[in-house]
């Protein structure tokens, strides 16, 4: 499993690569205390995000692969202590990819997203 993007991700903001392959990877997110959104432990939605861009970024697996729009589906509530685990399948080959993301918590879909990614020439910060 060699990881060719996004090197420098926190993650435990942003999940647990657990596995990469071509076009498809799972990630682990173990929701923290400092991801509450309120004091009942609501997990804030942009951490999930957070996690299932980087799924589909995994699956993409290219050193300039950037996300183009993504649009996404809170299914169910996530609250601290969870664990859900993202899996992203998706195109391969091209430069525009589409990447379909679904996490789930003990097997239920809390969340779904499509991504779309390109993967441009060289980095989008090299002028």
């Amino acid at each position: 499993m060699e990881i060719k993007t996004h090197q420098k991700i926190d993650r435990e903001i942003s999940g647990e690569p657990v596995e990469v392959k071509e076009g498809y990877a799972r990630v682990v997110l173990k929701t923290k205390p400092f991801m509450a959104a309120d004091e009942k432990g609501l997990v804030h939605g942009g951490f999930l995000f957070s996690a299932a861009d980087y799924a589909a970024m995994l699956s993409v697996n290219h050193p300039n692969v950037v996300l183009g729009f993504a649009e996404v589906s809170f299914l169910k509530p996530v609250k601290v202590g969870d664990t859900v685990e993202f899996v992203a399948e998706g195109e391969t080959g091209n430069k525009k990819r589409v990447v379909d993301v679904v996490g789930y918590r003990d097997g239920e879909e809390v969340f779904k997203g499509r991504f779309t990614c390109f993967v441009p020439s060289k980095h989008v910060l090299d002028r």
